[in-house]
């Protein structure tokens, strides 16, 4: 006897310990005490005018490093919440841990060797580097286990562990810079000559970046193990451990370049660690634009299914043509219409991106699904991103030149445009356009260019491979999907 399968259960409710709230509730109220803890600590050793002189120096070059680091970030802009959580926890967490891990050790080690001297260098070289790396990385990897889709490569690893560094640094100079106001309060110096500033100069005027860039490296091992596939668990596990034992090495030395003679200092600032920075810098624009060239190669397949027009992987590929086409939106749409396109941009960059993950043999058990809201939510935003991706595509598309006249209109030259074969309107096709001299009948997605003689062929017959069921809350209200799709999962590599 035929029996019919169960109905569906539903999933057993989560504790409350497992609750998103919950968690989100002791997170800040974690990152609140630390501040709090944190201030009365260096309001206490830099006193009430240090503290306040220390505030207004250090905020200084958190601007400039924050906009470094959110326009590494631009190709695809992570959610603000995580760089937030990232630069409270460098200022008050990891700072506060600093404090009191290094206080502890240099006192333990002076008392240990009755040498207070040698143990306040060795806590500089050795200890320091040791607690204050481990602890800013801390929040790269909490980054990395709980907001793993938006930790994808080697840029998000950067941005992560950069701002974390800033936070960090940020919270370091307020103490240095008031205890160096303070001291010359007791020796009644001023000016130039004065300890204050010669430790702005040399915090930050020469070496802002300092900490950030020792947690980048950090940040670059945590970012290659994102990019490994998951049948290497020991190189992802090895990867960001290198990377922080890199850091740490990088730090010590760069404290320690005071115990190296009077020119101690210049000599690993203008040998190695400017060296490095320009190196890093490099490092991650290669990676930046290898990204933007992904983008432009991962999204030709949804071009041929018909969720987007010819012209916007060349569009989205390139950092200006997104400019112009967000103040295009909010300069004839407004604010709205901006954002829509914003959020255009970069829900098709991690559609490229999940694209040549599922590529490369690097797609989650979650790839159709995600694949699926994707192109669900490109496709609800298309009727305001795509006149302002098509005016940036005209924008930006470089002049067709005709070597010789076309047919039509004598004199008249043949004009070469962007497309899949349609005529000549909102894109050019390669087809022909269809009056002389003038342009070509709306297709779907035409070409930029004029063009003269014959009609363009029609667009071929796809078949049908997917088409997302939208909900019933808007099925009436959504524009019809397009009648094609690649395949949901692209084919993954067998393993030997």
């Amino acid at each position: 006897m035929a029996t019919c399968p169960p109905y569906p259960t539903n999933p057993p409710r989560p504790h409350w310990w497992q609750r998103g709230w919950v968690r989100y509730g002791a997170l800040t109220t974690l990152l609140a005490i630390s501040g709090l803890v944190i201030l009365a600590l260096v309001r206490e050793q830099t006193g009430t005018q240090g503290f306040l002189v220390g505030l207004g120096l250090a905020v200084l070059p958190v601007p400039l490093l924050m906009a470094a680091f959110r326009w590494l970030d631009r190709v695809e802009p992570g959610p603000w919440r995580n760089l937030v959580f990232c630069f409270a926890w460098g200022a008050c967490a990891a700072a506060l841990i600093a404090i009191i891990a290094n206080s502890f050790a240099t006192r333990w080690i002076a008392t240990a060797t009755a040498d207070p001297a040698g143990a306040d260098t060795l806590g500089a070289t050795v200890i320091a580097p040791v607690v204050e790396e481990s602890a800013k990385a801390a929040a790269v990897l909490l980054v990395f286990l709980f907001r793993r889709r938006d930790f994808t490569g080697i840029v998000d690893g950067v941005v992560t562990a950069g701002v974390t560094a800033t936070g960090f640094a940020f919270t370091e100079n307020i103490l240095y810079l008031g205890n160096a106001f303070g001291t010359d309060q007791l020796t009644g110096d001023s000016g130039f000559a004065s300890v204050t500033a010669a430790t702005f100069f040399v915090r930050v005027v020469m070496s802002p970046f300092a900490h950030p860039l020792f947690t980048v490296l950090t940040g670059i091992g945590f970012g290659i193990a994102a990019l490994s596939t998951g049948r290497h668990h020991l190189r992802r596990a090895l990867l960001p451990l290198a990377g922080l034992l890199l850091a740490m090495g990088m730090h010590a030395l760069w404290n320690g370049s005071a115990a190296f003679g009077e020119y101690g200092f210049l000599a690993v600032y203008g040998a190695f660690m400017v060296p490095c920075f320009g190196l890093l810098t490099w490092l991650v624009i290669w990676t930046r634009q290898r990204e933007l060239r992904t983008v432009r190669e991962e999204l030709a397949v949804y071009v041929m299914a018909g969720w987007l027009a010819p012209a916007e992987p060349h569009t989205l590929a390139s950092m200006h043509a997104r400019r112009l086409a967000r103040q295009y939106a909010r300069r004839h749409a407004g604010k709205q219409a901006a954002r829509a396109v914003a959020q255009y941009e970069a829900y098709a960059t991690s559609l490229a991106f999940l694209r040549q993950r599922g590529r490369k043999g690097r797609a989650g058990p979650d790839f159709a699904v995600r694949e699926r809201e994707l192109l669900d939510a490109l496709w609800h935003r298309r009727d305001v991103a795509r006149p302002a991706l098509d005016h940036a595509a005209r924008a930006t598309a470089p002049p067709p030149v005709a070597p010789w006249p076309g047919y039509g209109t004598p004199g008249s030259h043949a004009g070469y445009g962007y497309g899949y074969g349609y005529a000549a309107a909102a894109y050019a096709g390669y087809g022909y356009a269809a009056r002389p001299g003038g342009f070509a009948p709306v297709a779907p997605y035409g070409g930029y260019g004029h063009g003269h003689g014959h009609p363009a062929p029609a667009a071929p017959a796809f078949t049908p491979a997917w088409v997302p069921a939208p909900s019933s809350a808007h099925a009436r209200s959504r524009p019809a999907y397009p009648s094609a799709h690649p395949a949901p999962h692209p084919p993954l590599p067998r393993r030997p």
